[in-house]
């Protein structure tokens, strides 16, 4: 399929742009994405938000990739939506005015559905492959975090890990907050470019962020987090 955002976006027209209900915080990366997802949205719910979290791949079944509050979306909630979005599935799908939808974008499609019939607060959102033409790549996020980047999907980003990079940080959107892990010095500086050019505020783990570990058993794990203000 051809990677175009117009697709996705023309069918969450027709359901309402339910994908604009909610805050979103956007990841992208090579490595921990889905990792980091959990923890996010763990860290949102246990603050007393009520978090919806989409991450992909799956192991068992397709439900375990959309959950609010850490429970996966039921086989009848599913159901429900996918007989909900079928005919305008059908209707993008006929006019074919950008391409017919993917599999992952109308997973995409049914997680926003799901969050806005929940009413959640925050989006958590595990962007699929790459960034910039993910079907993820349709909401406003406060906060985009990029994990390590390295040369993955080459035949789809780029050769290179700046053009990787590229795709990647292509998730950031003007005035958020980027939180971006340790990077090579080539990925690091498209991230950094592409904030400055979008107004986007930079935070960088272990440099503008540090964090140290304080212990941890099987349900926790302690550590302590210290800014630009040591604290």
């Amino acid at each position: 399929a051809n990677y175009d955002l117009r697709r996705v976006e023309e069918l969450l027209s027709r359901l309402g742009d339910p994908h604009l209900k909610a805050r979103s915080v956007h990841i992208a990366g090579t490595n921990g994405k889905g990792s980091v997802a959990a923890m996010v949205a763990s860290a949102l719910s246990a603050s007393g938000y009520t978090t919806g979290l989409y991450t992909s791949p799956h192991l068992h079944t397709w439900r375990e990739r959309i959950r609010v509050g850490g429970e996966l979306i039921s086989e009848a909630e599913l159901t429900a939506l996918v007989e909900r979005l079928k005919p305008e599935v059908e209707v993008v799908n006929q006019k074919a005015t950008y391409g017919r939808l993917t599999t992952f974008e109308l997973l995409t499609a049914l997680a926003f559905a799901h969050f806005a019939g929940n009413g959640v607060d925050f989006q958590v959102l595990e962007v699929g492959m790459g960034g910039r033409f993910d079907a993820t790549n349709v909401t406003n996020p406060e906060v985009c975090i990029i994990t390590s980047i390295g040369l993955d999907h080459m035949d789809v980003l780029g050769s290179t890990l700046a053009e990787i990079a590229a795709e990647k940080a292509g998730i950031i959107k003007p005035g958020s907050t980027v939180v971006a892990s340790p990077q090579l010095d080539e990925a690091a500086g498209v991230i950094k470019e592409t904030c400055r050019g979008c107004g986007a505020q930079l935070i960088t783990v272990g440099s503008d962020v540090t964090w140290q570990g304080l212990g941890f058993d099987l349900a926790r794990q302690l550590l302590r987090v210290e800014g630009r203000k040591g604290g």
